[in-house]
């Protein structure tokens, strides 16, 4: 069981910059980043292998945010810049422990946080 813990969301202006926190209760071989805004399908945005470092991203966000972890103490971070109005949703840190060629999908995904909002104004 790994528990996770989102923090860093807030509201920003169109441009901005923010960073979100994921703090973890153990070691996951995954680790990833969600968003889901209403009544749109959720997004996988970003995710980061914990053994390698390898990292992937959305096309919607690459270029733009950026994912880092620090193993030592179970934290995985979202430094998101450039930020636009439609990155305004429900930011989820996820974390998985199979392997998966497709780590921007959250089916496989164990273990989810409450999630913490991010609204971007133009």
């Amino acid at each position: 069981q790994v528990r996770l813990v989102e923090s860093g969301g807030g509201s920003v202006q169109a441009g901005g910059s923010l960073t979100l926190s994921c703090k973890a209760s153990g070691y996951a071989d995954f680790m990833g980043w969600f968003r889901q805004a209403p009544g749109k399908q959720r997004e996988g945005v970003a995710a980061i292998v914990s053994g390698g470092g390898h990292t992937y991203y959305s096309d919607s966000v690459k270029g733009r945010f950026s994912i880092s972890q620090d193993n030592a103490k179970y934290m995985v971070y979202l430094q998101m810049n450039s930020l636009k109005p439609e990155d305004t949703a429900m930011y989820y840190c996820a974390a998985r422990s199979t392997d998966t060629a497709y780590p921007l999908r959250g089916d496989g995904y164990t273990y989810w946080g409450q999630g913490t909002q991010v609204t971007v104004s133009s």
